[in-house]
């Protein structure tokens, strides 16, 4: 009787480790991630309200992309939080000087997909040119500290449109959570 329960107990240990080893399952004792995590949104950002004034007209500005930490175990890059679909630090409207271009869409509008049902992974490069799916991309200057952790070589990242700054697209990470402008090349 006694190996029995030994061995029950046995089996029940290893199904629980199992269960927790798979990397699947999302951090925090089984609730979603607060960033990050492998969540999705399931939209792109609103456009930002027309009051808030663009960064460069803010004193010293700044030549990395950062934000206010707005809670605890969010990063200080923009990002989405996964709690709610909010997109953090998507609010210096269309006259951020960052995200000027002098013709956008120079190399045409991107076609491959938006949003949660097209994911993508990257196959190679860096921020100043990446790929996947013979789609080339940069990411914007501005923005090249947010992409500084991303796998060039297999991270997966979705495409959203950006409602603010014609010619520029948003490339979220669902690993990271975060997100960056990037700049369609072609196809």
């Amino acid at each position: 009787m006694k190996n029995i329960i030994g061995l029950s107990v046995l089996f029940c240990l290893v199904a629980f480790a199992q269960n927790r080893g798979g990397g699947e399952a999302p951090r925090g004792g089984g609730r979603p991630a607060a960033v990050g995590g492998g969540h999705i949104p399931a939209r792109g950002p609103a456009p930002a309200r027309a009051s808030k004034p663009a960064r460069g007209q803010q004193p010293a500005a700044a030549s990395e992309n950062h934000i206010a930490v707005h809670q605890t175990g969010h990063p200080d890059v923009p990002h989405v939080d996964a709690k709610n679909d909010k997109w953090v630090g998507h609010d210096s409207g269309r006259n951020d000087p960052h995200y000027q271009m002098a013709q956008p869409f120079a190399h045409g509008r991107f076609s491959g997909g938006f949003g949660p049902q097209h994911v993508f992974v990257l196959a190679g490069g860096n921020a100043q040119r990446f790929w996947f799916n013979n789609f080339y991309w940069d990411v914007a200057a501005f923005d090249y500290n947010i992409v500084a952790g991303w796998n060039w070589s297999g991270d997966q990242i979705v495409i959203y449109e950006d409602p603010d700054h014609p010619g520029w697209y948003l490339a979220y990470n669902p690993r990271l959570g975060t997100y960056a402008h990037v700049e369609y090349l072609g196809g």
